[in-house]
């Protein structure tokens, strides 16, 4: 599996948690990939965009950063001069839906139901202890005007685009969207590239639901679909395998230890995510991850009990 933080996913992060007020989107270029079929992927800062391109118009997956929107225009521009007809979000976090309010005006946004609440509401965000940010409340121009509470399928281009929802996984808003005629998957961040991830308990999210979200969609992919993940390179089934294989393991590593009575500090002190630490991140640090872990399990913030939003 890829480990290696990349450029988009530094952006995530540095702006998430500057609540993107010190980013200079100026200097960020976009990167058009065609991934396979018909499907095409975009990247730039923050989440990775996702793109049906036909005759009956795009398609878009995600849309990034408010200040990237026009960026996101031109790139979509130069693959073709049909309209967008939709935008689906994967989840709610602003580099992901950043671009809603102005592509809301050329069509419609569909996104789960939990989406929509929570851009409308904003709230604190995180994993319940030090990796943390608030998703200030967004405009009504920016709140998806389609919702649903388990799946849709869009009908364009030839193509049955299936938007799936998968609980409280990433957050508890994740839907996973299918190309099936190109043979591609957008995994939203249920998998990303970087690393240990990031899971928003705060946001509903939770590391048994990550894992059944990206199991369950391994057992029902093609071996030679092309992934697009939420931060990162295209990538494969294997790619993913080695990730929910991590998840497993280190899920296990933190469930065992409870089991023998160990507190949070005393995981800490004996590493016991050590044979994993290939995957520690600048954002998603070893010890950060086993806060996420932990608390996930626990429903306790290190400890203390952890009030959802």
């Amino acid at each position: 599996m890829r480990t290696l933080t990349n450029l988009s996913a530094l952006l995530l992060f540095a702006s998430v948690l500057a609540k993107g007020q010190d980013e200079d989107f100026s200097k960020v270029q976009m990167k058009v990939t065609k991934v396979a079929g018909n499907v095409y992927m975009l990247e730039g800062a923050g989440g990775n965009i996702g793109a049906s391109v036909g005759e009956d118009g795009i398609v878009v997956v995600d849309d990034q950063y408010a200040p990237l929107a026009e960026k996101i225009q031109a790139a979509l521009k130069s693959i073709s001069d049909k309209p967008i007809r939709f935008i689906i979000n994967t989840h709610y976090h602003e580099d992901h839906t950043g671009g809603n309010l102005y592509f809301q005006k050329q069509a419609p946004i569909i996104a789960h139901d939990n989406v929509r609440k929570r851009l409308e509401k904003g709230g604190d965000a995180g994993n319940g202890s030090s990796v943390h940010f608030e998703a200030k409340p967004q405009p009504a121009g920016a709140l998806p005007i389609l919702t649903f509470d388990h799946d849709v399928t869009v009908h364009l281009n030839g193509e049955d685009i299936r938007a799936l929802y998968f609980p409280a996984g990433h957050t508890d808003g994740d839907c996973i969207i299918f190309f099936p005629k190109s043979n591609v998957v957008h995994m939203g961040d249920d998998f990303g590239t970087y690393g240990f991830p990031f899971i928003d308990i705060d946001s509903g999210g939770s590391i048994n639901g990550m894992i059944n979200a990206v199991a369950t969609v391994i057992a029902q992919l093609p071996p030679d679909v092309k992934v697009i993940p939420g931060h990162g390179p295209v990538s494969t089934v294997d790619d993913m395998r080695a990730y929910v294989k991590m998840l497993k393991e280190t899920r296990e590593a933190v469930q065992t230890a409870l089991k023998q009575g160990k507190t949070f500090e005393e995981m800490k002190r004996a590493g016991i995510l050590d044979p994993w630490k290939k995957f520690a991140g600048d954002f998603i640090t070893e010890d950060a991850y086993l806060e996420t872990l932990y608390n996930s399990l626990t429903g306790q913030k290190n400890g203390k009990f952890i009030p959802h939003n």
